[in-house]
């Protein structure tokens, strides 16, 4: 697959961002290609993705849905992941930290059970009957607040391509070198603002790293779905 990427000096913006959704607005400058074009939708990774997407969507006038990514946690180790899970029965598994750590398939199995349940939770809670966007054909501009590992941006790649998708914009406002590199052979294109040597957390890059409850997603999306009500249903 041929991809693009485009990448940004940190020096052009002041950091860390003060917020996501500042960061959501200076990514929208990075975006205008896509304004207003009808075969474009915008897909947010939930909940911390949802406040840096709907600028971006705002600014693009495009709709604005989301995917639902779960990480797969180490029990026991609150920091370490060894995969992530989205829908479609999408799985990223990190072979290496399994293998190092000697998990049990039995326990990632177990790990996988339950993040499935929280997926199909949360996947009822942001639609609450809605029918989300359809993505078969679209150009998708999928939007996290950051790349870490970046299993969890390609658990979320993998699984809107078995939706159709058409092509596959991956948007950030800052992500780890080494992970993003590995994003560029599984979407069409990259776009980071700030693509730091040395990454650290993602609260080293946000003023505000709260995080973003489950009622704020909802209401974001109320809102964008007042704004484009034609463009939120299949």
């Amino acid at each position: 697959m041929m991809t693009t990427s485009t990448t940004f000096l940190a020096d052009t913006y002041p950091l860390p961002f003060p917020g996501r959704a500042e960061a959501g607005r200076i990514l929208a400058g990075r975006l205008k290609a896509f304004t207003r074009q009808s075969d474009a939708v915008v897909v947010a990774i939930p909940n911390e993705g949802v406040p840096v997407a709907a600028q971006v969507a705002a600014a693009l006038n495009l709709p604005l849905t989301l995917q639902v990514v779960r990480k797969l946690g180490v029990p026991g180790q609150k920091e370490m992941f060894m995969g992530s899970i989205a829908d479609d029965d999408v799985r990223v598994i990190n072979d290496e930290t399994i293998n190092a750590l000697h998990i049990p398939q039995r326990v990632v199995d177990w790990v996988v059970f339950c993040e499935t349940q929280e997926l199909l939770r949360r996947n009822r809670v942001f639609s609450r009957g809605r029918k989300m966007t359809e993505l078969h054909g679209k150009t998708v501009i999928l939007i996290d607040e950051a790349v870490t590992t970046g299993a969890r941006m390609l658990a979320a790649v993998q699984a809107v391509r078995k939706q159709g998708a058409r092509r596959v914009i991956v948007a950030v406002p800052v992500g780890a070198s080494q992970s993003l590199a590995r994003l560029r052979s599984a979407a069409d294109q990259v776009v980071c603002v700030v693509e730091p040597k040395l990454f650290f957390s993602v609260s080293h890059w946000y003023d505000n790293a709260e995080p973003v409850p489950d009622w704020e997603v909802c209401q974001i999306l109320d809102g964008a779905a007042e704004k484009t009500p034609a463009l939120q249903t299949a």
